[in-house]
């Protein structure tokens, strides 16, 4: 059964979720890699981050390229990192790929937030993509801060409620 999650997303849907399921994920959501992350977590925690609400945000670990849009892997240092600070400013799904550590899967449990991994198969999901803006950070090109417009993004949570796939 694949579920479907939109948008902001209540914390009782991810309250609902279990590692393995297949999920839908509709609605805009943020892209940002190892290039933008730290910045922003930085501004929220000098509390800089304003007219940007991240309560039941989706952020995914991708760039924006004329390419395409695909995961990269989330097991790097500057992502992982940001994946708490994240998930305590609100954020309730991280998107992207790869095995993440013991620590960030107790972290997002700590905070109610999940890890979905995605397949690295972009052509899959330019179907998918209904628009694109940048947010902050322009000067970093296709790893600026994105928002994508997104309907059905596929994803399989992969760490929720402190267990994982891995």
């Amino acid at each position: 059964m694949i579920k479907k999650l939109r948008v902001p997303i209540p914390k009782h849907e991810i309250a609902a979720l279990q590692v393995g399921d297949m999920v839908y994920v509709s609605g805009n959501i943020f892209c940002g890699r190892d290039a933008v992350l730290p910045r922003i977590c930085k501004l929220i925690r000098e509390r800089r981050l304003e007219g940007m609400n991240l309560e039941g945000a989706v952020v995914f670990h991708s760039a924006v390229s004329p390419a395409g849009v695909g995961p990269t892997s989330s097991n790097k240092v500057e992502i992982e990192e940001s994946m708490a600070v994240l998930s305590a400013a609100g954020v309730r799904l991280h998107l992207g790929k790869g095995a993440i550590r013991t620590d960030t899967v107790e972290r997002l449990h700590e905070y109610g937030a999940a890890f979905g991994v995605i397949p690295p198969v972009t052509a899959l999901l330019g179907e998918n993509l209904r628009g694109h803006r940048v947010v902050l950070f322009p000067e970093l090109g296709m790893e600026a801060f994105y928002e994508l417009d997104v309907v059905d993004y596929p994803c399989v949570i992969a760490a929720v409620h402190g267990k994982s796939i891995y």
